[in-house]
């Protein structure tokens, strides 16, 4: 089954579940102003008919299959019907991938219970509620429309002001695969990163807000080829220009052995060499970005198309690095350290600064 065929099939299976909920739905198609705008209240739906999503012509996305799939597809559609903008969509499905995995438990741990794992000691609501998908979703929205700012927060940051998870950090590396549902599910691609991203008149954006730390090839870090972003874990990484992903990869060794060090845990400023999980784009007219010390396998891979402000991943501290952060380079000409130029010069000249 293709992608295209697929695509439509579960935008017709979204469709369905609203219409068989009886609730109207309006789509947000926009990344402006209105899809970081302010939401209408929530108000948990009663019990519906039907306790799960019927996936019908639903098939697997990934390594997320149909059962999976289709409660997504509910959880979307849930947003949806509410007026919660698409980035709530993508908050709210992470959350239950991590919660769950998008399998709709009858219990957990302790109390908890359904797709988020919410427990009616703390006043989610009963059980037989928590067991139904389309309350389940509506309370998580509700309490998530309740944060202030939450559409410019990182996914992990949103997620946890709800959850308030003992695993904080954990819901980062579910923000790839739930961008890649939202939107195969309903067709939507813009509005699903967090607010904040303005691209140029030349084609450009930051690659995400962040103080610049380490500077470039700073006289006591000569051999340093880009400068470092501070920012938390699991903060969305943007392309920062249309291109071409030419480098997908793992570069962490341990400098004690010269064994592979793993770059699905932190690294360390003594022990590891290497830039963690990073990404290489190529731009129009010989620019080639990179974005270092990724949290989690990138979401993107070699060859494949981007467009400017694109999550391409999330922020981590794999690699040589003392901490979360983004190390970004631009280099003219090739992937060597001889073309790497001053990205805050460089940025400044194609009308997106980074912060300073």
């Amino acid at each position: 089954m293709t992608t295209r065929v697929l695509s439509g099939i579960a935008i017709a299976v979204v469709g369905v579940l609203l219409l068989c909920s009886g609730l109207a739905a309006t789509l947000i198609f926009g990344g402006g102003a209105g899809a970081c705008g302010t939401a209408t209240s929530v108000t948990p739906t009663t019990l519906s008919a039907t306790r799960s999503p019927a996936p019908g012509g639903i098939g697997p996305i990934g390594d997320w299959n149909a059962e999976q799939v289709g409660n997504a597809a509910t959880i979307t559609a849930v947003g949806m019907r509410l007026g919660v903008p698409p980035r709530g969509w993508v908050i709210a499905v992470a959350t239950a991938m991590q919660e769950s995995s998008l399998i709709n438990t009858p219990g957990g741990d302790r109390d908890s219970v359904g797709l988020f794992q919410q427990r009616p000691s703390q006043g989610w609501g009963t059980p037989e509620q928590l067991r139904d998908p389309q309350y389940a979703a509506t309370k998580f929205y509700q309490k998530l429309q309740a944060v202030d700012g939450w559409q410019a927060m990182a996914l992990t940051e949103a997620a946890q002001a709800v959850q308030r998870s003992a695993y904080p950090d954990a819901y980062a590396k579910w923000e790839p695969d739930a961008s890649r549902i939202v939107a195969a599910l309903t067709g939507v691609t813009a509005g699903l990163a967090a607010c904040g991203v303005t691209v140029s008149a030349q084609g450009w954006t930051q690659p995400l807000h962040g103080d610049v730390g380490s500077g470039f090839r700073t006289p006591d870090r000569p051999g340093h080829d880009g400068v470092d972003l501070i920012v938390g874990k699991g903060s969305p990484i943007h392309a920062a220009s249309a291109g071409t992903v030419t480098v997908v990869r793992c570069n962490a060794v341990d400098v004690r052995t010269g064994a592979e060090w793993g770059c699905d845990r932190d690294g360390d400023p003594a022990l590891t060499r290497g830039c963690g999980w990073y990404v290489d784009i190529t731009h129009p007219g010989g620019v080639i970005t990179r974005y270092c010390h990724m949290l989690t396998h990138p979401s993107v891979a070699e060859g494949q198309q981007v467009a400017a402000g694109d999550v391409i991943g999330v922020s981590g501290s794999s690699g040589h690095s003392s901490g979360p952060h983004l190390h970004f380079e631009v280099h003219l000409g090739d992937h060597t350290s001889g073309t790497a130029v001053d990205p805050v010069a460089f940025m400044a000249s194609v009308g997106a600064p980074l912060n300073q």
